[in-house]
Formats: C-alpha cells, structure tokens, sequence
C-alpha cells in the first residue's frame, strides 16, 4: 500500500472512531480494485447506523470527504461499508 493510501485509510479510521461508540472494533482496509482503490470500513453492528446516518448522511459525507480526497491525489476512492451477517 502506498503512502497516499494508507493517509485515506487513517482518515477513513479517525472519521469512523469519532462516530461509533466502540472505536476499537473499527477497521479499515484498502484494496486495489479494477478501476479505483476500494476503501472498506467495518464496525461494530451496533454501530453500523451511526456511520450511515439518518438517510445515509453520513456515509454520504465520508463519501464526499473521499472524492475530495481523490481529486487531490488524482486516484478514485470508494468506500465500502461492510455490514455483519450476525
């Protein structure tokens, strides 16, 4: 993983542990995908609706934080929200 990736993995992170009430079940990766770099994002399952937020504002604002981010680095970004089976 490259440097810039790994700075939007921790931006992704300190983002996500500000919002959930178990910050140490955060965690996020990046994978090299077709056409972009996938950001995943896992949390707690009772966390999950802070981080989507009322009409999905806030994963939206992550989102939007994200493209910021990939118009700076020149790289496309999207993020993943991973949901627990449990």
């Amino acid at each position: 993983m490259d440097r810039d990736t790994e700075a939007v993995v921790e931006l992704v992170e300190v983002i996500a542990k500000a919002l959930v009430d178990k910050p140490d079940d955060v965690v996020v990766e990046a994978f090299e995908g077709r056409h972009s770099r996938v950001v995943e994002l896992s949390v707690d399952s009772a966390d999950i609706g802070k981080i989507i937020g009322k009409k999905g504002r806030t994963a939206k604002s992550i989102r939007t934080l994200l493209g910021a981010v990939s118009m700076k680095l020149d790289r496309r970004y999207t993020l993943e929200i991973l949901e627990d089976d449990d």
